[in-house]
């Protein structure tokens, strides 16, 4: 199984903060906001210096940067006691959930070949926006969403219109998969599989052999989609934050 750590350092590459600063193997991560990978402190790893000392460089960063102080602790790691013990507390009012899996498969497993409706293409279009982020994306959301190395762009579209749609991004030989959605007028026709399909092949093409897909816990239905593919538990995390900041 790969190493928590290198699973975490590629899929913080394929989404990209507007700010990434090192602190060891630790990352500091500012995005104006826009979703908590990309505005947390991730942990995995050795940050360099004690722990307590890097969770203090945290919260000076996210001050500088004008966001909340959070870290980003896989369960179970090394750093999650002691995260505890500096006096952070996990961060259960946190929109997108404070837990979430960090899921892996096999994309030659699902990928099917290209179909009429199925579209990965290398530019996001204003229905795919309108649909996963918003019409008019903010400087953040075009960044995180939009910049990196090989990044494809999923949607299903009917009379013109994007019914559905996700990213993927490769990184090395990971197929980094984020932002499914669906239309709510449009589940439950088997999109969301046909669209993982096209989007397995496109990154089968560009050399991928792994995929991995982060879902919060409480998303029971993606959880499902993504078991009946192939894909397991990795690992977990869960966003914590400081009571001192």
């Amino acid at each position: 199984m790969q190493h928590v750590t290198d699973l975490e350092q590629r899929c913080a590459d394929a989404w990209p903060a507007l700010v990434d600063r090192p602190l060891g193997q630790w990352r500091l991560r500012a995005a104006g906001g826009f979703t908590g990978r990309a505005n947390s402190a991730l942990t995995t790893g050795d940050p360099g210096i004690p722990v307590v000392d890097a969770l203090a460089e945290v919260i000076d960063f996210a001050t500088a940067n004008g966001i909340g102080p959070a870290a980003h602790v896989v369960i179970g790691a090394p750093a999650e006691a002691e995260v505890e013990a500096a006096g952070w507390r996990v961060d259960v009012d946190h929109p997108g959930g404070a837990e979430s899996l960090v899921m892996t498969g096999r994309p030659a497993g699902f990928a099917t070949p290209k179909e009429a409706e199925v579209d990965i293409s290398d530019f996001p279009s204003p229905g795919w926006w309108e649909l996963v982020a918003r019409p008019d994306p903010t400087p953040a959301q075009r960044h995180v969403l939009a910049s990196g190395g090989q990044v494809g762009f999923g949607a299903v579209v009917r009379d013109g219109r994007v019914l559905a749609a996700v990213r993927g991004a490769v990184v090395g030989d990971l197929l980094h998969v984020a932002r499914l959605a669906v239309r709510p007028e449009a589940r439950r026709l088997g999109l969301a599989r046909r669209l993982m399909g096209g989007l397995a092949a496109w990154g089968v093409d560009r050399g991928a052999t792994t995929c991995a897909l982060q879902v919060a816990e409480h998303n029971k239905p993606a959880i499902t989609l993504y078991e009946s593919l192939g894909c397991v538990e990795h690992h977990r995390y869960r966003y914590w934050v400081s009571n001192h900041a």
